[in-house]
Order: structure tokens, then sequence, then C-alpha cells
């Protein structure tokens, strides 16, 4: 297993012909190395409590992460990141995927001390950044390509990133990944995925008065080779999102077939439909979501998003079953800015009722319900989520309690 990769190297390789060509000269060294030095510190406690259909014993975990490195100029138009994480339990009653402790539900916060991110960033064309190493990659909100960052150890990329803006309103956004960093850290068999994968998106906005609309396309080529071949797929698909006022709308469609070393000849489609009401700081959401099932041999799949955004806080469809998944969704929510002392409350409550795509089985349904109140760079959290089953596995509650300050 790959610790770190070609392209992480090469970042290294770079770093450090830089520096050394920075410190050549004395005037080279003051003007350009290390400039603009800027830490990244963050630390985050988080208490996480699981009661499964299934297990005599409920999960406890009481978890803190430490975040910590720093960004700086390097060269012209050049700058390097580092900061590496450490994860470790205070209480560990529960099944972190690497501690066998398989008695207990799972809550995948492994204890981990690694390398997050190490990546250089150049700026030096006309309207375009190219990014290079072990790297952060969000797209859109996270649906098809994301960080995990709701886990203590978020998920990088070891990748060759290119986003492009020279043409107005058009964003042009290209990656090579060599590597995926998965939440499970070094000691995980799952912890590392070796790639020869492409992500592909662009994203237009289309100059509109009085609204906002954006319309995007993205090709998203997956090859996962020997450490996950079943995760491998092609996905092509399309985009629109609009805001007008206090309404605001989003639907996106993709088709999914097998690529690369996928041992499964399948086809599935996706497509959701999404409508908001803002008005103050109360908010109404709807939406229907379907990753659809190739009669039920194979479904839609998608293994780099930030899953538990999606489908419900229980977790339970990070994997979408062989039937597809429907999901139609409901969320009223709460957000006012300066509220007494605090800058900033937030609270939500979502329904989902979930059901096959193929056949007629009724998965089950879920509340969510969160509450988030901020001020500075401090936030406490509160989140709950209930799984109630029908014909798919069976009910689980969740709750978790959380503390975080970063330092910016």
């Amino acid at each position: 297993m790959k610790k770190y990769t070609k392209i992480t190297v090469v970042s290294m390789g770079m770093v450090g012909a830089l520096g050394g060509s920075a410190v050549a000269g004395e005037e080279a060294s003051q003007s350009t190395f290390f400039k603009d030095v800027k830490p990244i510190f963050d630390v985050r406690f988080r208490y996480e409590g699981v009661e499964q259909e299934g297990f005599d014993e409920d999960a406890t975990a009481l978890t803190y992460r430490i975040r910590g490195g720093f960004e700086a100029g390097i060269a012209k138009d050049t700058k390097v990141l580092f900061d590496f994480e450490h994860v470790e339990a205070v209480i560990g009653e529960f099944n972190s995927t690497i501690n066998q402790r398989t008695n207990f539900p799972v809550v995948a916060d492994p204890e981990v001390t690694e390398l997050n991110r190490l990546q250089i960033q150049n700026t030096s064309l006309s309207d375009t950044v190219i990014t290079l190493g072990r790297q952060r990659i969000k797209q859109d909100d996270d649906r098809f390509v994301g960080n995990v960052g709701w886990r203590q150890n978020e998920q990088t990329f070891d990748a060759l990133r290119v986003v492009n803006k020279s043409i107005e309103n058009l964003t042009l956004d290209v990656t090579y990944v060599d590597q995926v960093n998965r939440i499970f850290g070094d000691d995980s068999p799952m912890g590392r995925w070796d790639s020869n994968s492409v992500l592909a998106n662009v994203a237009y906005k289309v100059p509109v008065k009085g609204a906002k609309v954006t319309l995007g396309a993205y090709g998203y080529f997956l090859d996962f080779e020997e450490d996950a071949p079943t995760a491998s797929s092609q996905t092509l698909g399309v985009s629109a999102k609009a805001q007008k006022g206090p309404i605001a709308a989003c639907a996106r469609y993709a088709h999914q077939s097998d690529y690369g070393d996928q041992p499964i000849s399948y086809e599935a489609s996706y497509w959701m439909l999404e409508g908001q009401y803002k008005k103050g700081p109360v908010g109404l959401t709807a939406g229907i979501e379907t990753l659809g099932s190739d009669e039920g041999a194979a479904s839609f799949q998608t293994p780099l998003a930030t899953l538990h955004k999606f489908n419900g806080f229980s977790d339970l469809f990070l994997r979408t079953p062989d039937t597809g998944l429907q999901d139609i969704y409901g969320t009223a929510s709460f957000a006012k800015k300066s509220v007494g002392p605090v800058d900033l409350v937030k609270a939500w409550v979502t329904y989902h009722d979930f059901s096959a795509d193929e056949g007629d089985a009724e998965y089950g349904s879920e509340v969510d319900a969160g509450l988030v109140i901020a001020k500075g760079q401090k936030k406490f959290l509160v989140k709950y989520a209930d799984y109630q089953a029908d014909d798919f596995l069976g009910d689980r509650q969740k709750l978790w309690i959380e503390a975080g300050w970063s330092f910016k």
C-alpha cells in the first residue's frame, strides 16, 4: 500500500527545488522564500453515540482531532500548503473499522496521525490555478466529489488539478487523481485507493438580470485498479441551478456505466429535483433524488462524495443498494446571525422517505435534526438521526455533540 504516491513525492521535490532556488541568493531568500506564512490550526472534540438494531452494545465514541500546519509563499505566484491530522479516542467503545471492536456499531473515526495535505499551488498563468500534491477537492455541493469533512480524518487526493476562468462566467476544472486518501487512515486496508482517474467539471454562470443561474456539466472517470475495482465507473451528467429572490431550484441528471477495472457490466441513471423557499431566517426545502438500478444487478454509486451530507445522517446508504435508492425529503430550517452574544444560530429538521428504484421495497424513513451555535472561530453542534426500518436493515439512532475551534 503506497503511503506517499508519485504526485506527493513530486510535490515534495518541487518544494525542495523551489526552496533551493529561493535561498541561492540572499536577496531572493528575503523576498520570496516562505513569505506571508499563514498558520493552520484547529481542534475538534466530538461525542457520537449509536444505538443500532442487531447489536447488544451501544457505541460510545469520544474523540478529538488536532490539525496543524501552514501555508506560505515560496516563489513568485507559488505557495506551499502543509498540514497533518491527529485523531485519538478518549472513550473507545465503538468499532472504528480498525480496532477489532466488532461487538459495537461503527463510528468511522479511527485513531490516526498522518499527513493530511502537502500541495504546491501556482497562479502564474492568467486566470488559472494549478495545484499539485495531496489536496482537498470539493466540487459543486460534494455530491460526487468531496472531502468527507464531517469525519475526523478527512478525505484528500494525491492529484494534479487545473482550474481555469479565462472565459467570462465559465469555470473549467480538470483533475488527474493518482491516489485517494480515505477517512479510514494508513492502517486500514480501505485507507488508500490507487487511482488512475480523471475528474472534469464545467460551470457557466448565465448572465440573467435579477437572478442567479448556473449551468453545469461533468464527467467522472474513476478507475481504482486492484484496491477497489467495484468502485470504478464512468459518470456523465448535467446540472442547472437558479435563484430569484426567496426562491431557488436545482436539477441534475447523470448516466453511469462500468469503466476501468470494474468487473460488472452495468448502466444506471441518477436524477434529482429540489426547490427552496427562504423568507427571513426561515427556510423550506423539498426534493426527490433517485440513484438508479440496472435491474437489481448493480446501482448508481458515488464513492468519492461527502456521503454523510446526503440520504440521511444515519449513513445507511453510503453504498447504494443494488436495487437503487429513491429519497423523497423535506427540510424546515432557521438561521439567524447576531443573536445575542453569538454570531450565528442555525437549526433544522429533515424528513426522508426511502424506497427502492427497482422493485417495490419500502426501505424505511428517517428524521434528522441539528443545531449549530457559532461565535468567531468557535462552534458548538448537536445532531440527531432516527432511522425506522421497513424493508432495509434495522432501526438506528445516532446522537452527536461537538465543540470546535479554529485559528485562521
